[in-house]
């Protein structure tokens, strides 16, 4: 945990009227005098002056230290912006939807967006005439490639075309309404943030969807959470699929990374943040990803996505680190899992020293010690959820081989596969256990594959390795 610490405030202006609403999360301590929470997770002591401008949980931007504070709030996900009375932006909003070939579903994907202009980008279709009817019946522009650029690419492409203020990038398999990306426009309100996307909920369109493809509607790995996150690398949010953002477009600068073909939209949000901007999650709207219809073209991609890691991890050293654990909890966790007569002793030896450093960094109240301790359990707990994930996804090529002579790592596994089935199933309590059990491991093993492979192509493991942090 970080101690209390200034956040950049550079560009936000945030608007008379603006409100903030501290999250349900946050943790409260000196009767309301101390705040801990958000991602990374922070403890943040509040001035008399800033105490008198929270109202119940809301904080409304009223003048210089209401905008300080709510600024501040925001940044460190301790609150998040409230939008009910916040009216859509007059400004025009421009969708460009790039493509290859997948006509019937661009079928679908104008027609859901009817009646919002769209610029429809052909990135070398073999069937460039279906393409060009489809995007003709529904009134789309159409610009045609004439070599394969990838998504990154084809989506630059289309931003000449866009006149208006802000731009909407939907992939020809997502069905998204007019009304959810106006709506996910009015976090531009806040002149900081660039970027912002909703929940991307996976769909069948199977008459009868085979079992990857139950699973893939209650674990899609472009589903990120339900809870609403200002996006950086360390938070509860680290990045953004592309599958379906919403952008200013003055903020967009050169747009995506053209030459990558993978991870072209979590380098575009890390490269906003690390320029200054503001990048929004937001759950509370939602847009329908085509399930894959094979298990092929499902277990290929999370291969492919897989393979991005190592490249992220190139030219952002540290940001892509699959796991943040300060050593302490790492030993913990480790000593955890493994399932040893010391095991309880070790675990127990770092949980009171991490509640003794964190007594010593919280700031000084009454309940100082209470919440040291609940939040030195809560810190082992994701430890060990944080062990279990890298064992079992990762780390297992490295781990299998170790398994075959190792009966310690063989115990440490078993317990990680039980902790994973524990997380998912209260996660996803609706799907039955035995294809939960079965999507996660091929899961797993498709996406850490194709990590290993990524990394050892770039001979860099960036992408598999722990970052270690302070308590």
């Amino acid at each position: 945990m970080s101690k209390t610490r200034p956040v950049s405030q550079a560009g936000r202006a945030l608007p008379d009227g603006h409100t903030v609403r501290i999250r349900s999360d946050v943790a409260r301590a000196g009767d309301g005098q101390v705040l801990v929470g958000g991602s990374p997770l922070r403890a943040i002591r509040l001035s008399e002056r800033a105490r008198s401008l929270v109202d119940g949980d809301e904080v409304r931007v009223s003048d210089d230290a209401s905008r300080l504070l709510a600024a501040r709030l925001l940044d460190a996900n301790i609150a998040d912006p409230v939008l009910d009375d916040v009216a859509p932006p007059t400004e025009d909003l421009t969708v460009v939807i790039p493509l290859r070939d997948r006509a019937e579903q661009l079928d679908r994907c104008l027609a859901a967006l009817t009646p919002l202009r769209c610029i429809v980008v052909d990135d070398a279709s073999h069937d460039r005439a279906a393409v060009a009817a489809v995007a003709a019946r529904h009134g789309a522009h159409l610009v045609s490639l004439p070599e394969n650029l990838g998504p990154g690419g084809a989506r630059n492409a289309g931003l000449p075309y866009v006149a208006t203020a802000y731009v909407a990038f939907v992939d020809s398999d997502v069905q998204v309404s007019p009304e959810t990306l106006v709506r996910l426009a009015r976090h531009f309100r806040d002149p900081a943030v660039a970027l912002v996307g909703p929940l991307v909920r996976s769909k069948s369109r199977s008459v009868r969807p085979r079992w990857f493809e139950r699973y893939d509607e209650h674990a899609s790995s472009l589903a990120l959470g339900t809870r609403a996150c200002s996006v950086r690398p360390g938070a509860a949010v680290g990045w953004l699929p592309g599958a379906c953002l919403v952008a200013r477009v003055s903020a967009l600068g050169d747009g995506f990374t053209a030459s990558m073909r993978v991870g072209e939209d979590v380098d575009l949000v890390w490269r906003l943040t690390d320029a200054g901007h503001v990048v929004r999650y937001d759950p509370g709207e939602t847009a329908d990803h085509d399930a894959r219809p094979t298990i092929r073209t499902w277990l290929g991609r999370k291969y492919v996505y897989g393979t991005g890691g190592a490249p992220l991890a190139v030219r952002y050293p540290g940001y892509a680190a699959p796991a943040v654990l300060p050593p302490t909890m790492a030993i913990g966790a480790a000593a955890l899992l493994l399932r040893r007569r010391w095991s309880l002793p070790v675990a127990l030896a770092t949980l009171l020293y991490s509640r003794h450093r964190l007594a010593r960094t919280l700031p000084d109240t009454h309940d100082r010690g209470q919440l040291a301790t609940r939040l030195a359990l809560r810190g082992l707990g994701w430890g060990v959820r944080q062990e279990s994930g890298l064992l079992l996804r990762h780390w297992w090529p490295p781990v299998a081989l170790l398994a075959l002579v190792s009966s310690s790592v063989r115990r440490a596994l078993v317990t990680a596969a039980l902790v994973d089935i524990a997380v998912e199933r209260w996660e996803h309590g609706d799907l039955d256990p035995a294809t939960t059990f079965l999507g996660r491991r091929i899961d797993d093993l498709a996406y850490g594959g194709g990590l290993w492979i990524g990394a050892l192509r770039h001979r860099d493991l960036g992408c598999v390795s722990v970052r270690l942090t302070r308590v």
